[in-house]
Formats: structure tokens, sequence, C-alpha cells
């Protein structure tokens, strides 16, 4: 079982990301007004989409910058690989808890 454990946690790292290619954070699509009161905004067109990235720094403490729109899929690609790669390291944590449990029952005995 052990060994099993083993083979998991290495198959689990190598599907981990790039660190280059994460990012944590939202993205957010808004329409906005501009004020010019004779823009078609002002009739209720609104601008957009506008595409922000979000990242909460901490508490009450958030920062965003607008993404272009050829930015956009590799941002998007980028926030996936960084959901992907917190889910695969809380994986490969629980196979280190259960190693460490195991082999303190093994030298237990």
């Amino acid at each position: 079982m052990v060994e099993f454990l083993q083979q998991r946690r290495q198959g689990l790292a190598k599907l981990l990301p790039p660190a280059e290619q994460t990012l944590r954070g939202s993205l957010i699509e808004r329409y906005v007004t501009c004020g010019n009161p004779h823009c078609k905004c002002a009739r209720g067109e609104r601008h957009g989409p506008v595409w922000y990235l979000t990242v909460t720094l901490g508490p009450g403490r958030t920062t965003s910058v607008v993404v272009s729109g050829e930015q956009l899929e590799a941002v998007r690609r980028w926030i996936e690989n960084y959901r992907k790669t917190k889910e695969n390291l809380e994986k490969i944590s629980e196979i280190n808890r259960e190693l460490l449990r195991r082999q303190r029952k093994k030298a237990k005995r």
C-alpha cells in the first residue's frame, strides 16, 4: 500500500503545471459607462465587456487590473492552472500525512 501511495503522489506531482503559468485571482466581466452624455452608454448601451483580474491580498485589501482581449485566454488558463495546482497539492499533502501515519505505526511495532 505504501508503494501505491508513493506512486500516486509521484503521478500527482507530474500533473502540476509550470509555476510560471499559474495565477491566483478571479476574472470579472463588466460593462461600463464612460460619462459622456452624448455616448450610447448614456442611453443604456454600455461599453464592454471589460475584463478585470481581481486578487484579494488580505482582509479588506483587493487589487484589480484590466485584462486585454489578447491576454484573456492566457489569464483564464493561468487561473485554472492555479486551481489545479492547489487541488493536487492538497491531494499530495493528504498522501504525505497518510505515509507519515503508516511510518509511525510501523516504528511503534
